[in-house]
This record gives structure tokens, C-alpha cells and sequence, in this order.
């Protein structure tokens, strides 16, 4: 039917089902957007698993967005126009709490991510305010839907104030570490990339990592000893979210240094807190992504220093999402990017 679309709905922890839904309409200050591709990311696959605390079922997932402006509501600047590709920002704020009077927005305590708390873009259209909206027509379609996950790694490389003087360590080389360590190599940083998985690794040196450390073959704290002379990194970024991975970012940082935490461990963690009061380490965690990550990250793809292609694992259509994402859940090292093609 003409005012029906096809969406990808997670039913229940397990099951992901083809529905249709009501083709949304743009409300006032709303673009409605035709959606070309949208990637599967790491909540995704915590909400698949039902591992993710934050959502209800069913729901459907997506964040990182393709698309085109499909119809603008009234009251959207005429900056905007039909045709134009674009990515979104899919997070709330709430102009309130403590992070939004920071300007910190992508920390808002009352943030809703499209595809955790409330239903997000794998969809054949969805509707959303202007504001959230980046026009980009020197990017193509496939760039656009990398365009989030990137900035994730970006951003808490800010967050680590890294500069050329720092040895950064990047343990986990999925996506979001991929995007920390092109962030490190622009900032002039000297970057060590630490995984299980040599594909990977292999990513990460077309990255920018000047190291590379197969954690599984080889000693993580003797490679790193070699390498930085017996120091220690001055930043580590930990993009993996596991008991084991944390506390090696504890303990081989170097004295005095950095560590950003971006991944999410489901269970609890014991540290030495000698290693934090001894090293006077700064210790912070880091969420999502800023207007200015966006840009940058941007900025970067325009420049053409990367192929997309040595990023996107596999491209489905939306009948295919559910054996894609089991064929995630049994090869979890193997996967970079999934985009699925509405």
C-alpha cells in the first residue's frame, strides 16, 4: 500500500521480523527522510541478545542513517531541499540536566537514542527534526551510514585531549576503535592498536596505527614495554567493554596518563585503586558523539582518505537482517560494519 513501509522490528531477544508500519508524515520543524542505508551496531546486537537494559521490545534498531530528504514540514529552513542526501544525529537532549547546560548534549541524562529507547531507523522512511539533520552531497550513500560510528571513536579521542607528544593505545579494532585511531593518527599522535583478530589489525594499520598488537599470540605488556621504551602509553582508549580489557587499560597506561573508556562491560569490574592514586591517572568515560565530532568526522571522509569498502562487512536487504545478525553473533570478530539496503 502506497502509506505503508517496510521496517525491521527485534519482536523479542532472538527474533527479528519484517513488518509494515504507517509511512510517517513531517510534523512542524520535521524532515521526512527516505531512508538508502542504515548499519548495525554494537547496541543493536546487545538488543538482539537482549543484553541491552535500555530497551523494551519490539523495537525497531538503527541509528547510523543513509538517506535522502523525501517532504520538509513547515517552519524547516530553506537551506533544505528535497533530494539532498544527509545523515542524522540521532541523539536527544533535554536542555536541563547538568551535561546539557554544559553544552555537553551528548551526555544528556535524558537522551534517547533512536533504535535504544524509542524506535530508530531501519525503516523505509523515518521523520525527524531539522536540527538533527547534516546535508552532505559530497559524500555517497555507503559514507553517510559511516558517518556515526566513526564519530563515537572520534569523540573520546577528544575527550583523551590527545596530542602529537602522546603514545596512544586503541585496545578493540571494531568500528568505534577504527574511528579512535584515525582520530589519534590527525591528531599526530603515535598510535598502538591492540586486538585478537588479525583482519582487523590489518584495518587498523590502514588506519593510521604505526603498531599493532595481536593480544592473543602475543604478551600485550612486553610489546607495549618495547615500544614505548618501558613507559607505557600516555592514553589508552578502550573500545571493547570487557572485565579484561579494562583492566588492562588500568594497568599498562603509563604514570600520569589517560584513560577513555567507551565500551560498555556487563559485568562488574574489581581494579587495584593503588594503580589510580599511585599513576594519578585520569580515568573518564565517554558516550556517543557531539555536533562537532560530526563535522570532523565529515571533514575526513571529504578529504577521501578512506575506501568504505575496508570497512563494510557485508550489505543485506532488510529480509536478510535476521541471518545477518546471527551470523554476527557466531563470528563477532569478523564483523566491521553490517549496513542494511532499504
Amino acid at each position: 500500500m502506497k502509506n505503508q513501509m517496510k521496517t525491521i522490528e527485534i519482536v523479542e531477544p532472538g527474533l527479528i521480523r519484517i513488518n509494515e508500519r504507517e509511512k510517517p508524515a513531517p510534523g512542524a520543524g520535521e524532515i521526512l527522510l527516505k531512508v538508502k542505508y542504515v548499519g548495525f551496531c554494537g547496541s543493536d546486537l546487545s538488543s538482539y541478545l537482549g543484553k541491552n537494559p535500555l530497551v523494551s521490545y519490539p523495537r525497531i534498531p538503527g541509528h547510523e542513517i543513509s538517506a535522502v530528504i523525501e517532504e520538509l514540514g513547515a517552519d524547516v529552513p530553506e537551506s533544505f531541499l528535497k533530494g539532498q542526501q544527509v545523515t542524522v544525529v540521532p541523539y536527544t537532549h533535554c536542555g536541563q540536566c547538568m551535561a546539557c547546560r554544559q553544552k555537553r548534549f551528548n551526555a544528556c541524562e535524558n537522551n534517547e537514542t533512536l533504535g535504544v529507547q524509542r524506535d530508530g531507523a531501519m525503516a523505509g522512511y523515518i521523520s525527524v527534526p531539522w536540527q538533527k539533520v547534516l546535508s552532505e552531497d559530497a559524500l555517497n550513500e555507503k559514507q553517510l551510514a559511516l558517518v556515526e560510528p566513526l564519530t563515537v571513536g572520534f569523540h573520546a579521542v577528544d575527550n583523551g585531549m590527545v596530542t602529537d607528544w602522546d603514545t596512544v593505545l586503541v585496545i578493540g579494532c571494531g568500528m568505534i576503535g577504527y574511528g579512535a585511531i584515525v582520530r589519534a593518527n590527525l591528531r599526530g599522535a603515535t598510535v598502538i592498536a591492540a586486538d585478537v583478530d588479525d583482519v582487523k589489525l590489518e584495518k587498523a594499520k590502514s588506519a593510521g596505527a604505526n603498531y599493532v598488537i595481536n593480544s592473543v599470540r602475543q604478551d600485550l605488556h612486553e610489546e607495549l614495554m618495547k615500544i614505548t621504551r618501558g613507559n607505557g602509553p600516555s592514553v589508552v582508549v578502550e573500545a571493547v567493554g570487557r572485565p579484561e580489557t579494562y583492566q588492562a587499560a588500568i594497568q599498562e597506561v603509563s604514570f600520569a596518563g589517560r584513560v577513555v573508556c567507551i565500551g560498555y562491560a556487563s559485568d562488574e569490574i574489581q581494579f587495584k585503586t593503588k594503580l589510580w592514586v599511585q599513576k594519578e591517572l585520569k580515568i573518564m568515560g565517554s558516550r556517543n558523539a557531539n555536533p562537532s565530532d560530526f563535522e570532523s568526522v565529515i571533514r575526513f571522509l571529504k578529504a577521501g582518505s578512506l575506501d568504505e569498502t575496508n570497512l563494510i562487512s557485508d550489505i543485506v536487504v532488510p529480509e536478510e537482517a535476521g541471518a545477518a545478525m546471527q551470523k554476527w553473533v557466531e563470528n563477532p570478530g569478523k564483523v566491521m560494519k553490517i549496513l542494511v539496503r532499504f
